[in-house]
């Protein structure tokens, strides 16, 4: 469905999960400086690092990826707030590095 040539842009400072297509598209264009409109996967991760999304313009509309993980985080590549990843980079960020939750007791 996504064209592998479609660049790919991480903004690896948080965003707000309440955020929608509006909200996002905002959001790339203030982190990124990026025109969602203008082509590519635009994907943000909350502060805690366990919620993902990733807005795409598949040419009739905006798209919306929304994943959550259970025991484990998203690990951001880079820290200084932007990044342009690829597909094998998107797919491991994807897979998220597993957590281990202490018990209470």
């Amino acid at each position: 469905m996504i064209p592998s040539d479609v660049p790919i842009f991480l903004c690896t400072e948080p965003v707000d999960m309440r955020k929608s297509f509006d909200g996002l598209s905002g959001a790339a264009r203030e982190h990124l400086d990026r025109d969602p409109d203008r082509g590519g996967l635009f994907v943000f991760v909350n502060r805690r690092s366990n919620r993902l999304k990733i807005l795409w313009l598949d040419g009739r509309g905006y798209c919306l990826l929304y994943k959550r993980l259970h025991r484990a985080l998203f690990r951001l590549p880079d820290p200084d707030g932007r990044a342009r990843i690829d597909g094998p980079q998107l797919a491991a960020l994807l897979q998220g590095v597993p957590t281990q939750r202490a018990r209470g007791g």
